[in-house]
């Protein structure tokens, strides 16, 4: 279904590239594209398994119900053609002479594409001029270089695409395209794979002429390419322009993560302008230090970056610098420095009170006093939850695959510290608190645990940070041995209102963050 929210805020268009085996298939993929929200098709000629250049350009200009942009892709530019020059040139000729809106030819074929024209381009149709890079994205200077000589092909459209090594590569791509659009020069420039998804996002920020969106997830004319429906109604794509803040959860992995559907439709929903994006970040330092503009905002860190983004932050929480680890980083709109704090001790230790209270506790102090409360991890989330614990009353106990990194842990905050392997046998009374902070069961290991199904009839509770899947493995397991169990979908929700309010300066919408995180 079409959304878009109605308004639009920029004219960047949604291309959907459309690849299929026959003419007909292609024209019933035009009118989906059409219903789901697409601007514009991309044909894919070059994935037609068989393909009468006269009739079926025809047809398929005739019946399609927006703008088109023909594609006839060899193989040796990443597509399916594998055919002589003259034959491909003749049916894109052809696509012009019939009232195709664009047309697209590699730079690699534009000089012979030129001549074999010979001046004869009809005023209509727009000549896209590509360049397609499967390897690496290459510095400022070669993509300006590049552009230069697209534009020397005759291009009336810039178009090129990069490969992602890591995320920061996507910047130079930016420059590009606003060095450009100031020079009113039309560009499509996309980042490939994972890393580079906010180039396909944010380019109604930066000016971008249109951008790939797909009918159904995984079917990708390009690694890394979205959906239409992804764009329209998780990332906000209509409402996207030049004063848009961005905002992101940074880690590896990070596709995981329901945030951006949380803050986006809040961020919506409250008209504050602004997107959250999936950041996969390899390495944090170089990501702050090259994205340091004011319009990058706002930032989660999840897992392994929560203790890196304490040490570059300018200023820390106090309580934060307790834990050692951050999870939420605001840059500060009157200097620019990185202001980190912790909200995951709040919501973790509020969900597991709530849990505990649930099953029976009751009175002014908090259910965890006197507790025996084992964590498992000893990283970012585990610092914030022995913390927590700790603060409210809990005997805190470390469990980690690393003893030295569990015993640090447990001197700094008065534990004590175990192996993960000796969490099997450790059970010196029932009624523990279990606390996961670990990645162990999270998709796609979802068959992993931490801890033997045996030892948990030792607890009341067990909680796992882990919310994809919402019940893991270790959670199953302690709900057949009869504990009571708190998900990660808890911990999340009571994480993030603290963080909205401090990216948007607006009270979260709790109720709203209950609904989208209850069909999870």
């Amino acid at each position: 279904m079409a959304s878009g929210v109605g308004m639009r805020k920029n004219e960047t268009l949604i291309c959907a590239p459309l690849m299929a085996d026959t003419v007909d298939q292609v024209v019933n993929l035009m009118h989906k594209s059409k219903a789901t929200g697409a601007d514009i098709v991309e044909i894919r000629l070059d994935h037609l398994k068989s393909f009468d250049p006269h009739s079926d350009i025809q047809k398929l200009i005739k019946e399609c119900p927006l703008p088109t942009l023909f594609t006839y892709r060899p193989i040796w530019e990443g597509g399916q053609y594998d055919g002589d020059e003259n034959t491909r040139f003749n049916a894109l000729q052809l696509c012009m002479k019939l009232g195709a809106d664009h047309i697209d030819i590699e730079l690699k074929a534009a000089h012979e594409f030129n001549k074999f024209l010979n001046g004869g381009k009809p005023e209509k149709c727009k000549v896209i001029v590509s360049s397609h890079n499967y390897d690496s994205t290459p510095s400022s200077e070669e993509l300006g270089n590049l552009v230069a000589r697209i534009q020397a092909a005759g291009a009336d459209i810039v178009k090129f695409a990069t490969t992602a090594v890591d995320i920061t590569d996507v910047a130079r791509v930016f420059q590009i395209t606003v060095h450009c659009q100031s020079f009113q020069v039309p560009i499509i420039a996309m980042v490939m794979g994972e890393r580079g998804l906010m180039s396909r996002i944010l380019c109604p920020k930066f000016g971008g002429y249109l951008t790939f969106g797909t009918l159904e997830a995984g079917k990708v004319s390009a690694p890394g390419q979205p959906t239409i429906e992804q764009l329209l109604n998780l990332y906000n794509f209509r409402l996207i322009d030049s004063d848009t803040k961005v905002f992101g959860i940074i880690g590896k992995p990070v596709s995981h993560s329901k945030s951006p559907k949380l803050y986006n439709r809040a961020f919506r929903e409250d008209g504050f302008n602004g997107v959250f994006l999936h950041l996969l970040v390899d390495d944090l330092p170089k990501f702050f230090d090259t994205y340091s503009s004011p319009d990058f905002s706002g930032f989660s860190c999840t897992i392994p970056h929560k203790e890196v983004a304490l040490s570059r932050c300018d200023e820390v929480d106090p309580v934060a610098k307790s834990i050692g680890a951050v999870n939420c980083v605001i840059r500060r709109p009157n200097d620019g420095k990185l202001f980190g704090c912790n909200t995951d001790y709040i919501g973790a230790i509020s969900a597991i009170e709530d849990g505990l209270r649930e099953n029976g506790a009751s009175g002014p102090v908090s259910p965890l006093a006197g507790k025996l409360f084992v964590v498992i991890g000893a990283g970012g989330a585990g610092k914030a939850l022995a913390y927590g614990a700790k603060e409210k009353g809990a005997r805190v106990v470390i469990a980690n695959r690393t003893y030295e990194r569990a015993k640090e842990l447990a001197e700094i905050i008065g534990g004590q510290a175990l192996s993960l392997a000796d969490l099997e046998s450790f059970h010196p009374e029932s009624g523990m608190i279990l606390a996961n902070t670990t990645a162990i069961g999270m998709q796609p290991k979802i068959e992993e645990t931490p801890v033997p199904k045996e030892a948990l009839k030792h607890y009341e509770l067990v909680f796992d940070a882990v919310y994809t899947p919402k019940i893991t493995r270790l959670l199953g397991e302690a709900q057949e041995v009869g504990a009571k169990i708190v998900t990660g979908v808890e911990m999340f929700i009571g994480q993030a209102y603290e963080q909205y309010e401090r990216f948007t300066g607006l009270p979260a919408p709790k109720q709203l963050f209950k609904e989208i995180m209850g069909d999870h």
